[in-house]
């Protein structure tokens, strides 16, 4: 009888060419593919929820498959998890409805990004690999008053680097919040869908305002411009982590809304737009 697998699985993106599948690359896709065969005893397709990029971490992936294997869930997730690698951990394994996706099926995502703010080097706490050290005093409050003109439904272009082959630029965000704790600054980004870099993009804006150089009104000007050239540089990639991505799995699949009724635990970090 056929199946259909779901993974909710957690990496450390330093030493991996992004998620998706890639010639000669190592990627994520491509290793929990691997060991998922191994198990399974056929060839395996994983449709994840983030394709994200290189050096990017995820604390809660999504990701499934259509099987036809009959080892139980339990078995399946200890099997497949021993043959991982020590960067990539296998949280939970369950049964979705024949036709989910977790790719189409997101009703949204929340992206992390860590920003260690200390005149020394995250290196003292281990940080090095998961935060990105932004040593100029950062004013949270500003940031968070330019992070509040994110939140809706806007054209996002101007957040947007180049490689977004998409029909719109149009995406929704729920939810922008700025906090500090301790030495690090977090800000959180939930979304129903995100452009490429568009999250990275957004917090080399923040910073931007965040140090002084720009007022909070400059996110409206981006985004009325919808030009680049006109926001703050791209973050890099080690301070994002997909933290975790939201279902309603009492709707059929295949739907697209806002009711959100199934929620992941959200797993210790690891730590694309």
């Amino acid at each position: 009888m056929e199946r259909n697998i779901r993974f909710l699985i957690a990496y450390d993106g330093t030493d991996f060419h992004g998620w998706q599948k890639q010639p000669e690359m190592r990627t994520v896709q491509d290793v929990v593919e691997q060991a998922t065969r191994r198990v399974v005893r056929h060839q395996v397709g994983l449709n994840a929820a983030g394709r994200t990029d290189a050096g990017v971490h995820a604390a809660g992936q999504q990701a499934n498959f259509e099987t036809t294997c009959e080892i139980p869930l339990i078995n399946l997730r200890r099997a497949i998890g021993s043959r991982l690698p020590k960067d990539v951990s296998l949280l939970h394994v369950s049964e979705v409805p024949l036709g989910f996706r977790c790719s189409q099926d997101a009703v949204s995502k929340l992206y992390r990004y860590r920003i260690y703010n200390a005149t020394r080097r995250p290196v003292q706490e281990h940080l090095q690999r998961y935060t990105y050290h932004f040593w100029n005093e950062l004013d949270t409050m500003r940031m968070q008053e330019a992070a509040n003109r994110l939140v809706g439904t806007h054209d996002f272009a101007g957040f947007a680097s180049k490689g977004s082959e998409r029909e719109t630029t149009v995406r929704t965000i729920l939810q922008a919040s700025v906090s500090r704790r301790y030495d690090e600054i977090l800000i959180d980004v939930e979304g129903t869908g995100f452009l490429y870099n568009q999250v990275r993009n957004m917090v080399g804006t923040l910073l931007e305002i965040g140090r002084g150089r720009w007022a909070p009104q400059r996110i409206d000007e981006i985004l009325a411009a919808r030009d680049r050239r006109l926001a703050g540089p791209t973050a890099p990639a080690r301070g994002l982590c997909l933290q975790w991505v939201k279902y309603d799995l009492t709707r059929p699949p295949g739907w697209k809304g806002l009711g959100i009724t199934s929620v992941p635990d959200e797993p210790a970090a690891a730590e694309n737009s």
